[in-house]
């Protein structure tokens, strides 16, 4: 016959009622813990697979892998290392307050900024100086097919750019470009110390690479704003009467009558007093 200790069994049931709500709250924790430890794993993984995707379906803003490139664009490379780098940055993602990135502009942009000879640039001031193109027409195709690759953007186009109507261009340049450009593009002043270049030398293709481009001041005309077909007729206008000549002698500008009232009314009335003086001074 077997006897219980009501001693032992109160021990225990005292033991046992201490130590039930500190298991529970030990186990609370340690859930909670995985909990966290399991977020953070699932937020880290979710990371690194939206790196993987985005590596995967936009390989056109990575840098092509050295083996992958052609001549031009390493030969292209070459040349923005030895004199780009230092204001556009390695891999042309810009220099702040010396260089914007040229990700993404295209090579209708390096054809206008380098055949100018606005880059490379002399000083930083209002306006980038127009001046003789300091790399060879091959070295520009090689800089193109360079910036090309990187980003792509705006490309040249082909064919003839003076297929346009002059009249249909006179218009559109007269209602997009002449508030800057002068009616016949001779320039002219505007704020800020900074001037719409004359475009009497510049060719074809820089004219429809500014208007492509939108350099500096100029705003961009993409093909939503105006298609190829009124871009051509644009340059045929500025080339066409770029080339007529002056009929009467002396351009002045070629801005109208108003030049020319103000010659003959200053030079006309001058010559009149001079030789009323004359005859009075002989008188």
């Amino acid at each position: 016959m077997s006897t219980t200790n009501p001693q032992s069994d109160a021990a225990s049931a005292v033991v046992d009622t201490a130590t039930t709500p500190v298991a529970r709250a030990r186990a609370r924790r340690r859930s909670k813990h995985r909990r966290r430890v399991a977020n953070v794993a699932g937020l880290m993984a979710g990371l690194v697979l939206t790196g993987a995707l985005y590596s995967v379906f936009s390989p056109a803003q990575a840098a092509p892998a050295e083996g992958t490139e052609s001549a031009a664009e390493a030969a292209g490379r070459e040349l923005y290392d030895r004199s780009c780098i230092s204001c556009h940055g390695a891999n042309l993602e810009g220099v702040p307050n010396r260089g914007p990135s040229l990700i993404g502009v295209g090579e209708a942009s390096v054809y206008f900024q380098v055949h100018t000879g606005r880059m490379p640039l002399v000083r930083q001031e209002a306006d980038a100086a127009d001046k003789p193109a300091v790399f060879s027409d091959e070295e520009i195709d090689q800089l193109m097919a360079y910036v090309q690759a990187n980003g792509g953007g705006p490309t040249l186009p082909s064919g003839d750019l003076r297929d346009g109507d002059v009249a249909e261009g006179g218009e559109l340049f007269r209602l997009n470009c002449a508030s800057c450009h002068n009616f016949v593009g001779e320039g002219g002043a505007l704020s800020s110390g900074k001037a719409a270049p004359s475009l009497t030398d510049s060719n074809d293709l820089e004219i429809y690479t500014a208007m492509l481009t939108g350099p500096e001041n100029m705003p961009v005309f993409g093909d939503n704003q105006l298609t190829p077909e009124e871009k051509r007729a644009i340059v045929n206008y500025v080339q066409t009467i770029g080339e007529q000549a002056d009929p009467g002698g002396a351009g002045i500008g070629r801005v109208g009558p108003v030049a020319e009232g103000l010659v003959i009314w200053v030079v006309g009335i001058g010559v009149l007093m001079f030789g009323i003086f004359w005859m009075g001074s002989k008188a």
